[in-house]
């Protein structure tokens, strides 16, 4: 059986049955929000919730794992999260977030491109014209808004989608390096280059460059937050953020991505004021990073990765998803952290409980991929 489709059925696993009061438990009748953030470039979960009690991790990662754990926020005995994550911990603590391990969308290879293609599509294979969000507005006549300057494939084919993106934050070199990137998508070696250039670029750019560009995340946040939270104002949105590529200086560099990412997180929260309580946040990436560090103190693409669902109406404060170990006989082709659920189903269980879809209309969203039976929300309805 192949990763693609041991993810397709590895859902009866799971063992977050509601109770019965649960299924008797009535939604509340308010707008409910949605919020999805695309981190793209392969976030490296092992260095986000951190296994701190498997053994292995130390014998894999004998740099990164002792920087990772040093100050991590405990979540259970067995993981906790890095130091730059405080409102993930707040919130968890709050009994609002829901971390996830060992995630993988059942994408089988390891472009970066392909991946969040894949990933944005929810579709068994890539389709450009078609994502996930955007049929799932389609079928329950709601509005999207993306926060971009164009339209992400997770929106497209969707009938009442809008863009938004302020001039001011986006630079003429951003624009060139993006360009390029997709220029050299056919050719890997100089692909490889413009990476290894803009990650140098990264590395000697300036503390201002660098507060600049921490900002301009918290400030998108903020505004869609903002935007959400106006009346009549859009259903969902879609924030995205890159950087997440740590092939060398893992450690330095996620501590200000992870930071990056949970002030723009905290603004978000922020600006929704009493709408954070009837909205839900979905965190994801493409996929993840290799289990053994490299030579350049970084990590390569990989497979599993996590995710995190969020939000005033989430029923947090527990670790969720089947940790397969990082035993060398456990990891996915003598490499990569197996994956053990998958993203689109965790999503497929959200979409029941947030916006009350029915199994009919969730198999046109992610089909063949059924929700987990697993209360992730406060308040929701079953609907046969």
């Amino acid at each position: 059986m192949n990763r693609r489709d041991f993810l397709k059925f590895s859902g009866a696993s799971l063992v977050l049955w509601p109770s019965a009061s649960a299924l008797a438990t009535t939604a509340v009748v308010k707008p409910k929000k949605l919020v999805f953030v695309m981190l793209r470039g392969a976030l490296d979960s092992l260095h986000t919730i951190i296994p701190v009690n498997d053994k292995a991790l130390h014998q894999h990662r004998p740099k990164l794992a002792a920087v990772a754990e040093k100050k991590a926020l405990s979540l259970n005995t067995q993981f906790a999260l890095h130091p730059s994550l405080q409102t993930l911990h707040r919130w968890y603590r709050q009994k609002t977030m829901l971390p996830i391990v060992a995630v993988g969308s059942g994408y089988d290879a390891r472009s970066h491109f392909d991946g969040q293609d894949f990933l944005e599509s929810g579709l068994n294979k890539i389709d450009h014209d078609t994502g996930w969000l955007g049929r799932a507005i389609d079928i329950q006549r709601k509005s999207g808004l993306a926060v971009s300057q164009t339209t992400p494939i997770a929106f497209r084919s969707a009938k009442d989608v809008n863009t938004w993106y302020p001039t001011n934050l986006k630079s003429a070199d951003e624009d060139i390096y993006n360009d390029l990137i997709n220029l050299y998508q056919n050719d890997p070696k100089l692909l490889t280059k413009l990476q290894e250039g803009m990650e140098t670029k990264a590395l000697v750019g300036s503390k201002n460059d660098k507060k600049k560009n921490q900002d301009k995340f918290v400030s998108l946040a903020r505004s869609c937050g903002q935007l959400l939270n106006t009346k009549g104002g859009p259903d969902c949105a879609m924030l995205e953020l890159g950087g997440w590529d740590t092939h060398n200086n893992q450690a330095n560099r996620l501590t200000r991505k992870l930071a990056e990412l949970d002030n723009g997180l905290n603004a978000l929260e922020s600006a929704l004021k009493e709408t954070w309580n009837d909205t839900v946040v979905v965190i994801a990436t493409e996929f993840g990073r290799t289990v053994r560090e490299n030579g350049t103190g970084g990590t390569d693409h990989g497979t599993a990765s996590c995710m995190f669902v969020a939000g005033g109406a989430v029923k947090g404060g527990k670790v969720l998803g089947e940790w397969p170990g990082l035993a060398p006989e456990q990891l996915f082709e003598n490499r990569d952290l197996q994956p053990t659920s998958s993203a689109f189903s965790w999503m497929s269980a959200l979409l029941s409980e947030h916006w009350q879809m029915s199994p009919d209309q969730l198999a046109k969203v992610f089909p063949g991929n059924s929700p987990y039976p697993a209360r992730l929300l406060k308040s929701y309805a079953i609907l046969n």
